[in-house]
């Protein structure tokens, strides 16, 4: 499965488990990046989103290496990983959510 795919993926679980935030870890080029799923909606932290609902949340080479599910909503302060770090694509499988 694709990066995109994956992202796609988890942003139609997020719309049904609106309790759950999804984060992604990984790099594009030399630099770090990470994503957050909330409620379908998709925003990176380290790098520009497009206003285009339909362009790409993954900035052209970005790789994916690590998910994690946490309780949402998320406050900074008190943050609750419910499961992970693992590998994005296990985050698919039900048991972990």
């Amino acid at each position: 499965m694709t990066d995109q795919a994956l992202v796609q993926a988890l942003e139609e679980r997020t719309r049904v488990l609106p309790q759950r935030v999804v984060r992604l870890r990984g790099q594009v080029g030399d630099e770090p990046f990470e994503l957050l799923i909330f409620r379908g909606f998709s925003s990176s932290t380290t790098h520009p989103t497009a206003f285009d609902p339909d362009a790409s949340v993954l900035p052209e080479g970005t790789s994916l290496n690590q998910a994690e599910l946490l309780q949402g909503p998320m406050s900074p302060s008190q943050e609750v990983v419910l499961a992970g770090p693992m590998p994005p694509n296990d985050l698919l499988a039900q048991a972990n959510w």
